[in-house]
């Protein structure tokens, strides 16, 4: 049974990210998402201005007319969501962790997709795989997705990126659009991303809070790694520990973003205490730009 508490979080979830897939998302996510390719549909009439390496040769003889062949655009796509749910996901500084901001990202993405006619699968992992729920459409599928999201009780603490991107492998035969949302604090997953992100449109979704980005002047703090338990005691009044602390994180962004560049792909960072929809959208019209699909 689910609790009342998440029943109302999810009503407001679903009442918030379907507005905004409406409002903000709707026009962009068609234009700059497309589908498998294109579907023979029909013969009819050469027209004036018709591509004649169209004429369907042997209709044309028999009907002792030209006639050219239509196509459509097969427009149905799968959007796979990759959820990271190991326990550093549920950190959190402000109101909303990490997770409940993916959540919501999920449910975004989710009901764009829904409302282009699209399937929505989910791959919800740790160390492990901790659940996949085949593509489907609708609605209903979708607050089904974002309640596996917030009610999920993972077994695994840590994170696998490679486990996550073999599954989407297995589970995904043809191409499609794959969102990864994760922190991605993990390393080991070059090969798997780069194979990945050849068969499928892999965008990453980084998904940060800004305390893990730069210490505050709170004295000595005890830090726990949430993945791996381990305790660190550090006297962040001390400015070369915090100089220190925001130089590597900085370096590992770099290198995670040099590592998604060099694989070309299109990649959105979210931060916990900023407006989420902003990156994804101009991750959209971006897209859109560089199709020639926005003046």
């Amino acid at each position: 049974m689910i609790p009342r508490e998440l029943i109302k979080k999810l009503r407001k979830i679903e009442i918030h990210t379907s507005r905004l897939a409406n409002d903000q998302l709707a026009g962009s996510y068609h234009s700059v998402f497309k589908g498998r390719g294109m579907a023979f549909s029909e013969v009819r009439q050469y027209q004036p201005g018709d591509d004649v390496r169209f004429i369907d040769w042997n209709v044309s003889a028999r009907m002792n007319d030209a006639y050219v062949k239509v196509f459509t655009e097969e427009r149905e796509m799968t959007v796979m969501l990759l959820v990271d749910l190991s326990a550093s996901e549920r950190f959190s500084s402000l109101a909303q962790s990490k997770v409940e901001v993916v959540a919501e990202i999920s449910a975004l993405l989710a009901f764009s997709a829904i409302k282009n006619n699209d399937r929505v699968g989910l791959i919800l992992f740790t160390d492990r795989i901790e659940k996949f729920i085949p593509p489907k459409k609708g609605k209903g599928h979708v607050m089904r997705v974002v309640t596996e999201i917030l009610n999920a009780r993972p077994e695994g603490q840590g994170t696998d990126l490679a486990v996550a991107l073999d599954t989407l492998g297995k589970v995904a035969k043809r191409r499609s659009v794959a969102f990864l949302v994760s922190d991605f604090i993990a390393d080991g997953y070059d090969k798997p991303l780069r194979v990945a992100s050849a068969k499928h449109d892999l965008i990453p979704i980084q998904v940060l809070d800004p305390r893990e980005e730069e210490l505050p002047d709170v004295g000595l703090a005890l830090l726990e790694d949430l993945e791996t338990g381990e305790l660190v005691e550090i006297d962040t009044s001390d400015p070369q520990v915090r100089r220190l602390y925001f130089e590597s994180v900085a370096k590992e962004r770099a290198a995670r973003d040099r590592r998604f560049k060099r694989l070309k792909m299109d990649t959105v960072t979210v931060r916990t205490h900023e407006d989420y929809v902003r990156p994804i959208a101009e991750l959209f019209r971006m897209r859109q730009r560089r199709m020639g699909g926005f003046r």
